[in-house]
């Protein structure tokens, strides 16, 4: 016997497929080799390396005041990163390759789950904290993160919505970090 579909769960189906067709769609441009050649890299520098050497050049050329902004980054990373593995053990979402043949994974997976997208909210937690207190970072970084977040569609890592909502969860985490954390002396 057929299960029933509430308006609520068809309208939660459609989306689904939706997003699903969405995901392909990007994945599709990442077979093109050069721009998955881009897209691999972009995700590879989000795996840390970026925000890590980031770090250490705020602390070498801003000497104390780089030194606290980093430790304001490395705290909220830190509060990021339990949020995302909570989140991660609760939704349990399939990546886009798993549930939808269509799409590849065209690098490997850092962990089982797809919602949130890890990279998207560090990238954007460490952005936010970042510019707060060197402004003039934000034509780098926000675009660099901006990019990130997409190569993780376009590498058939993440659906739209765990982007989407990571976006979301890291401009709260960012915000709240400035209300705990130490105050930019600009």
């Amino acid at each position: 016997m057929a299960k029933m579909l509430t308006p609520r769960s068809r309208l939660i189906e459609r989306w689904v497929v939706r997003e699903s067709a969405w995901c392909a769609r990007a994945n599709r441009w990442g077979r093109i080799a050069r721009f998955r050649r881009l897209m691999t890299w972009v995700s590879r520098i989000g795996d840390g390396p970026v925000w890590y050497a980031l770090m250490a050049s705020l602390v070498l050329v801003d000497g104390m005041r780089g030194l606290i902004a980093t430790l304001h980054m490395a705290g909220t990373g830190f509060v990021a990163l339990m949020l995302y593995l909570g989140i991660k053990r609760w939704s349990r979402r399939l990546r886009p390759y798993e549930r939808d043949r269509r799409i590849e994974a065209l690098t490997p997976a850092l962990d089982r789950y797809s919602f949130p997208s890890g990279h998207t909210l560090h990238a954007l937690a460490f952005t936010w904290v970042a510019v707060t207190w060197y402004p003039m970072l934000a034509v780098v970084l926000f675009p660099l993160t901006a990019l990130i977040a997409l190569s993780r569609v376009v590498l058939g890592l993440h659906f739209p919505t765990d982007v989407a909502a990571s976006v979301v969860l890291a401009a709260l985490l960012g915000t709240a970090s400035l209300s705990w954390g130490p105050t930019p002396m600009i």
